[in-house]
């Protein structure tokens, strides 16, 4: 399975999109900072995971990831789809 996810800081609010074939080493990746690819992500968390999308075709995980990073109106919609999971994370 590929997973493309979607997490938010709970310090800053902050939104990440990404994709992986192993969400909880991911997650755990992004969190800890150890990976090369959390740069993004490293001092910006503890991040929690509100949401995720699994797929069979890798070609597939990869354009959803892409088009929800690259068009704000993807992010919109889903921030609305989401919203009850999103209350309360991040807020101080």
């Amino acid at each position: 399975m590929y997973y493309v996810y979607f997490l938010v800081s709970e310090n800053s609010k902050w939104i990440y999109v990404g994709y992986t074939v192993d969400l909880e080493r991911r997650l755990i990746e992004h969190n800890s900072g150890t990976s090369d690819k959390s740069e993004y992500t490293k001092h910006r968390g503890p991040w929690k995971l509100v949401y995720y999308e699994a797929y069979l075709n890798e070609d597939d995980a990869k354009e959803r990831e892409k088009h929800l990073k690259h068009h704000a109106n993807g992010i919109g919609i889903l921030k609305k789809r989401i919203s009850r999971s999103l209350k309360g994370v991040g807020d101080k």
